[in-house]
């Protein structure tokens, strides 16, 4: 589920977007070190290396960065999530590979998971619904793979809603400490995070 395209992109060739995605990455960096309302244009247009003129040619406003930061993340985690769905297997199988999936981003990006989580209040208008629509959406699929363990019997009788915010809590802080270049890759968390998890919720009467 990719978003849609911001306003111009489409009228540019891949020069232009790939230095529009260098801006939003590096001002990610920027935004998780010192916020988004207490980092100015000036401060962003220092870390990218641009005029503001040139600054306002990539991104439009502060806020549409915002914006494609959240964007980012959330393109990135509904891949991840499509990958899952295509590759079948059972319930318990599938979230544990979601798990993976989730983990990885956060892994490849903290500082941009960092400003999905603490910024995406400074979001208005519309653009609070685009963010809200592909979370809502993720949170739908982690929850109908919960569902689909309790029909097949593997989970035990759960709220898939309440269950489905504990797994996501459980992974999303992650990014306080799990880093790129540390001593634990996603990979590494992920296994004993599905072992951990599945015993809370597996149906332990079968058989």
């Amino acid at each position: 589920m990719a978003r849609a395209a911001a306003a111009g992109d489409s009228q540019h060739g891949p020069k232009w977007q790939a230095r529009r995605q260098s801006i939003i990455d590096t001002s990610a960096s920027v935004f998780s070190q010192r916020g988004y309302h207490a980092t100015g244009i000036m401060e962003l247009c220092a870390a990218n290396d641009l005029g503001k003129g040139a600054l306002y040619h990539y991104i439009g406003s502060k806020e549409e960065l915002l914006a494609a930061i959240h964007d980012r993340v959330m393109d990135e985690v509904m891949i991840g999530a499509d990958r899952v769905a295509e590759s079948g297997g059972s319930p318990p199988q599938q979230l544990a590979m979601l798990g993976e999936e989730l983990l990885d981003v956060i892994h490849r990006y903290p500082d941009h998971v960092w400003v999905f989580l603490h910024e995406f209040p400074a979001l208005t208008g519309e653009r609070v619904e685009q963010f809200r629509g592909p979370r809502r959406e993720y949170e739908r699929r982690v929850e109908a793979i919960l569902q689909a363990g309790v029909d097949s019997g593997q989970f035990r009788d759960l709220q898939p809603r309440l269950t489905a915010l504990a797994w996501l809590g459980m992974h999303n802080y992650t990014y306080l400490w799990l880093k790129a270049g540390g001593p634990l890759s996603a990979h590494d968390v992920a296994k004993p995070f599905a072992e951990i998890f599945m015993r809370g919720i597996t149906n332990t009467a079968e058989g």
